[in-house]
């Protein structure tokens, strides 16, 4: 992982936050992403840098995509390639889809597909100059079999594996793939 440069999704906690550390221990430069900077600052502060890496995070808000193209837009202008990109977010509102109603769909669908394609969108050209690329989506095993109480998850969790799986196509003869993990 010497001189890949990692931005991860939802890093301030958790699977993120978990991702980010071990990326940096073998030996990548992380861009950390989410919304809370004293989290990200403590994460940050985690981070391996024994083989010189120099980490930053960026401020960002899933619940707001177009502020999120602006900001990820000017860090990629001003900032090396990105090699790696973990997407991942908090699951949508759970309950049952029947009673779930139409704003939350399109939350869910902002955080999850929306701002997923933005930053591919983001990254991808510098990808393809490298030649080289991993998108990596942190999904849920509801892609697979829904899970009981978890209507709007299970429905655009499916979406995203879909949207995954024509971007592996696309992007595959450029060295680049693309993965889900279901956690």
């Amino acid at each position: 992982m010497n001189n890949k440069h990692a931005l991860v999704c939802g890093s301030s906690k958790g699977i993120g936050a978990s991702t980010a550390i071990e990326l940096s221990k073998l030996g990548a430069t992380i861009t950390l992403l989410a919304r809370d900077k004293d989290s990200l600052a403590n994460v940050l502060d985690s981070l391996d840098t024994s083989k010189k890496q120099n980490h930053n995070f960026i401020i960002a808000d899933f619940d707001d995509p177009f502020k999120l193209k602006d900001t990820i837009d000017q860090h990629i202008a001003n900032n090396p390639t990105i090699h790696i990109l973990i997407n991942n977010s908090g699951g949508p509102k759970p309950g049952p889809i029947v009673d779930a109603n139409v704003e939350d769909f399109i939350s869910a669908f902002n955080r999850h597909l929306i701002c997923n394609h933005i930053l591919v969108q983001a990254v991808v050209p510098k990808m393809k100059e490298a030649r080289f690329g991993r998108i990596i989506n942190i999904t849920s095993t509801s892609v697979k079999q829904p899970i009981k109480g978890l209507g709007i998850s299970n429905t655009i969790r499916g979406a995203v594996a879909n949207w995954a799986k024509t971007l592996s196509f696309e992007l595959g003869e450029f060295g680049i793939t693309v993965n889900n993990i279901l956690p």
